[in-house]
């Protein structure tokens, strides 16, 4: 039923896990695709293989977006432009963890997060909004959060405080843009198996199991259940959706506390 033919999207952080689900899942759909990596490689060669598989065009940028924000930004804007030009659905993606403990963490490392979480994309929707608004585009946005910004974790102290920026970005954005037709949402989440994570989850059986404890569906799945509610939130199903940040968690967010193990 989501049908994003005759639309193209730039889809950043997306040669692995949640982004690459998400360029995935818009090929699906029949998006063209703009894949977005901090590198050329294996992994975003493989990326563009699987979006091209659903008969769309995929062509690949790559960028550090963890850079001073304006030059990092405009880099990717135009090379954006260069290869798709025709660019309507954005999907924020890109994203990072850096932490330290709280009583630890420097200033360099605070910035560096919150440049690559929250300013990057800020200024990445504004550019294409102002692109989209000249030429009479009505744009859809979705952007990457996480369950973070509403649960924290206290060695995450500069991510949670990301994330929780991205969440309330979401609504700021929507109210700003909604008057011009662009449409802004977030998709936020839980845990799920991306390389990053699997090198924990594969090798502490323990903490998988708390986990699994801690999701009321007792799953954590790969970053593939990410994808469709992006794709959602990017087609017209979504047409009355702004400011809204969707979390993609199990259940998680919405228990307080899990049973004992062995509860009946």
């Amino acid at each position: 039923m989501i049908d994003l033919r005759n639309h193209a999207a730039l889809v950043t952080g997306s040669t692995q896990g949640v982004g690459r689900a998400i360029a995935v899942s818009l090929a699906t759909a029949g998006a063209d695709v703009v894949v977005h990596g901090h590198e050329a490689g294996p992994t975003a060669e493989e990326t563009l293989a699987l979006c091209r598989e659903h008969g769309v065009r995929a062509e690949l940028i790559v960028g550090d977006l963890a850079g001073p924000t304006e030059a990092c930004v405009d880099a990717v804007f135009e090379a954006v432009l260069d290869v798709m030009p025709e660019i309507d659905l954005l999907a924020n993606n890109a994203g990072g963890l850096f932490d330290v403990p709280y009583l630890e963490m420097d200033v360099d490392r605070f910035e560096r997060t919150m440049r690559l979480n929250v300013a990057t994309p800020f200024f990445l929707v504004q550019r294409f909004a102002r692109r989209w608004v000249e030429h009479d585009v009505r744009g859809r946005v979705v952007v990457t959060g996480s369950i973070n910004g509403r649960l924290s974790e206290p060695d995450h102290a500069a991510y949670d405080t990301s994330k929780g920026a991205v969440e309330a970005m979401v609504r700021t954005l929507c109210v700003s843009l909604a008057p011009h037709g662009i449409r802004v949402n977030g998709m936020a989440p839980g845990l799920v198996r991306t390389p990053l994570t699997n090198t924990v989850l594969d090798h502490d059986a323990d903490f998988l199991r708390w986990m699994e404890l801690h999701t009321p569906n007792g799953r954590v799945p790969p970053a593939d259940v990410c994808g469709p509610t992006a794709a959602f939130l990017l087609s017209d199903l979504a047409e009355h959706v702004h400011g809204q940040t969707w979390l993609v968690d199990g259940g998680m967010s919405a228990w307080q506390q899990p049973d004992k193990p062995g509860k009946q």
